[in-house]
Parts: C-alpha cells; structure tokens; sequence
C-alpha cells in the first residue's frame, strides 16, 4: 500500500495536485483543507495518502497528516452513503479538530451544511463515528518546502479548536468561525497563538 508520497509539486488546484517523483507526474486528489498548506510550485513536499482500487482504475488520495488521512478512511468504510467524493466535500468545508468536535458534540447542522451533505447522511456520520474520533490521533501540521512537517506546527490543532470554540461562543456559526480561523492560521503562521487568532478572525 501506498502510504506517502514525496516529490516535485508541479501544480495544485484546490482539489488536486500534480506531484513528479522519479520522472512520472502522480495525479493526487486532496481537500481544501491540505491544498491551503501546500508550498509554492516547484517545492518539494510530501503528503500521507490512501489509494482506492475500482476494477478499472486506481485514484490517489493525498492529505497533510496521517490523522486526516486515516478520517478519511474511517468515513469512506464506515459511513454508509459516503463515498471518496463525498469526504473529500466533508474535509474541504471544515477541518479535522472542527469536524471531530461536532461529531463528538452530535452537532448535525454544522456537518448539513457541508456541500451536498444532507441531514440523513449527518446523522451517520455521528452515529457511525462518535466512539471511533480522537482514535486517529489528530494533529494540524504545515507542509514545509523542504518535503516534511513541520513538527513544531503540531500542537496548533489545539489552537484551532480553542479559536473556533471562542467565536462559536460569541455567535459565529461553526463552519464560518473555522473557516475564518483557518485563514488566519495561515496569515499568522503556525505558531500563533489562540488569543492572536481569536482577534485576527473578529477583526478580519
């Protein structure tokens, strides 16, 4: 099995990126939520993926950490109903720590409001997930240019989660106060703190 993959980023889509190793160019789908921590073109990096095998073809699948990649997994085997296209939707609207939190917490409306996913499938994501989250060990990490993690990025899925837990206090709708948490992780880098984070959204 295919776990990870390291070479040349030639190109990226915010569903797909292009990555050379060895003289061949490998198509590898990915969520929103890995392509915002890709490098820039031309940068060597490194992403945790899952192949899927149909009688005709072979799709590659590409995310940032091991624990998105294995969430990823748990969905597709064991959430009737939910397929590879539908997870990727489910993990490019929020991230890991977001997605986590509202299925522990049973929160239905925010994962409904994932493109195409209505409340039926939500419901089985809650039922077919809640005792089996946090086993993947989740964990945020950068893709750095240099083709590994960065290890000192990891305990920002905490932060994330904190943030995004403080403007939900405050009004925010969880998908929205993710979604403005995580573009200001992006613009503050890795190591900003949750109380930077909190202000950059709110003043954003």
């Amino acid at each position: 099995m295919i776990t990870s993959i390291q070479g040349l980023l030639v190109a990226a889509t915010p569903l797909h990126a292009i990555i050379e190793l060895n003289g061949l160019g490998y198509e590898v789908n990915i969520p929103v939520t890995t392509a915002e921590k890709l490098p820039a073109s031309g940068s060597t990096v490194r992403l945790h993926t899952l192949v899927i095998y149909r009688e005709d073809s072979q799709t590659l699948y590409g995310f940032a950490t091991p624990a998105e990649r294995d969430f990823f997994r748990l969905m597709i085997e064991h959430v009737t109903g939910v397929g590879p296209k539908m997870a990727l939707i489910i993990m490019s609207k929020l991230s890991l720590p977001s997605l986590e939190s509202a299925i522990r917490v049973g929160d239905i409306a925010t994962l409904a409001k994932c493109p195409g996913i209505g409340k039926k499938t939500a419901e089985r994501l809650v039922i077919e997930l809640r005792a089996k989250v946090g086993a993947t060990g989740s964990s945020e990490s950068v893709l750095t240019a240099s083709g590994a993690t960065d290890d000192n990025a990891s305990p920002a899925d905490s932060r994330l989660r904190d943030a995004v837990l403080a403007l939900t206090a405050l009004g925010y709708k969880t998908a929205d106060a993710d979604e403005a948490v995580r573009r200001c992780l992006l613009t503050l880098g890795p190591k900003a703190t949750t109380e930077q984070l909190i202000k950059k959204a709110l003043g954003s």
